[in-house]
């Protein structure tokens, strides 16, 4: 059987006991937010190891209210509305409109640390993306180049991937790489990360809606107990993770 035989036999048997028809940018989408996406997202704890050391999360429960009120405050508030209008800019071909919202995402990293893990980010996410072909990556690399939110944008307007799906796989990574990295910290049994992250799926429907939703005048979010941790963490003597 030819390759396009088998693949079109997959394809109706799929369609008619499922009622699923593959869909290509959703593909995309898990390729984007896989956490062995080489840009080092696990190298970085967010400030998770200082917090750790210092008292502040000892417990799954207390690890688990930490990242809520992230996910209210910064992804929310900050991250999903730039996220937005980065995608917009990039769909418009709009290279000064997409340097704004870079610049405005960067001055809102409260931390030394947080702003080099944006741009390192950035700068090996858009290096991806020139290897994988995308055009405007090569074109746009001294831009992209510093902020992986804008170059995971551009990758999710080449491959079609709808705002929504892309907002939701942009908290989904950012809310697994952090349980993962906590997992090794404080410690925690994978199994109990597991419980973290489907405890907190939930939420992630309602912090989509919010952040897309934030008006220009609105964006803007603070986080002073992940600012004094991220800082800290700069100096902490012995680490796991980068700074």
């Amino acid at each position: 059987m030819s390759t396009d035989t088998a693949l079109t036999a997959m394809h109706s048997i799929t369609t008619e006991t499922t009622g699923f028809i593959p869909d290509l940018p959703l593909l995309r989408l898990l390729h984007l937010v896989s956490p062995s996406l080489p840009i080092g997202a696990f190298t970085y704890s967010q400030g998770i190891e200082w917090a750790v050391e210092a008292g502040w999360i000892k417990t799954a429960d207390e690890l688990e209210n930490w990242l809520e009120n992230l996910l209210h405050t910064g992804m929310a508030q900050l991250e999903l509305p730039i996220l937005q209008r980065l995608y917009v800019a990039v769909e418009r071909e709009d290279p000064e409109t997409l340097q704004y919202w870079i610049d405005t995402l960067n001055a809102c990293r409260e931390t030394a640390e947080l702003l080099q893990e944006e741009k390192n980010r950035g700068r090996a996410l858009t290096d991806l993306l020139v290897a994988l072909e995308i055009p405007q990556a090569a074109q746009w690399k001294p831009v992209l180049a510093h902020s992986q939110c804008a170059a995971f944008a551009l990758a999710a307007v080449h491959w079609r991937i709808p705002l929504a799906q892309a907002a939701y796989g942009h908290v989904w990574s950012w809310l697994e790489s952090l349980v993962l990295a906590a997992v090794k910290i404080i410690p925690l049994g994978q199994t109990q990360g597991q419980k973290i992250l489907h405890r907190m799926m939930p939420l992630l429907p309602e912090v989509v809606a919010q952040g897309l939703q934030v008006a220009d005048d609105a964006i803007g979010a603070s986080a002073p107990a992940l600012a004094i941790a991220s800082s800290r963490h700069e100096t902490q003597y012995t680490r796991l993770f980068r700074s």
